[in-house]
């Protein structure tokens, strides 16, 4: 492919975050966009601004917050006609958030809100509520992650999809003293 460079270094397989910086920097929808668009390729602003239809100058802007925090870097620069093109890449495959906060989960929802929004094709939500026992709330996580993690790809010309998986335990009410 022609736009892509040689040789690019890998990304680390795991970055957990936890620096007040990374929550900050997640804390905005584009930001989250530019994240999920670097997952499987790196990429220069002139191909994440048509690729999210964003203005070069703020996908910049925001490319510049991603790398301040740590969650991008810079993988490789190209001579070309006229300057250089500088390629940008996740630092990690995967992102964990040991203690979400809610700004970065809001921003991270509504940039999933905004793919969901712009789907060509008709698209998966489901939302359900499970009684389970902490240890079957264990093994369904467990699975869960197993699923995405060991998803076969397809070939690279065949469409991108998004996967998002959440368990969580639901709150109780404050008034409820814990029995049903």
């Amino acid at each position: 492919m022609r736009d892509q460079p040689p040789h690019l270094p890998p990304p680390e397989d795991v970055l957990e975050i936890g620096a007040p910086e990374q929550f900050a920097a997640l804390a905005n929808p584009l930001r989250q966009r530019l994240l999920f668009a670097l997952g499987h390729r790196p990429a220069t602003i002139r191909q994440l601004a048509a690729q999210l239809d964003a203005k070069k100058g703020n996908v910049a802007h925001h490319l510049k917050v991603l790398r301040e925090a740590g969650l991008i870097h810079m993988a490789e620069t190209r001579q070309v006609r006229g300057g250089t093109e500088q390629y940008y890449q996740r630092t990690a495959r995967h992102m964990v958030v040991a203690e979400p906060q809610a700004a970065g989960t809001a921003a991270m929802l509504a940039a999933f809100a905004q793919e969901l929004d712009l789907s060509p094709v008709e698209t998966h939500l489901t939302l359900r509520h499970l009684r389970l026992s902490p240890a079957k709330a264990r093994e369904l996580g467990e699975t869960l992650a197993r699923l995405v993690d060991e998803a076969e790809e397809d070939a690279e010309e065949q469409p991108l999809h998004g996967v998002l998986v959440a368990l969580y335990q639901q709150a109780l009410p404050a008034s409820t003293s814990g029995s049903g």
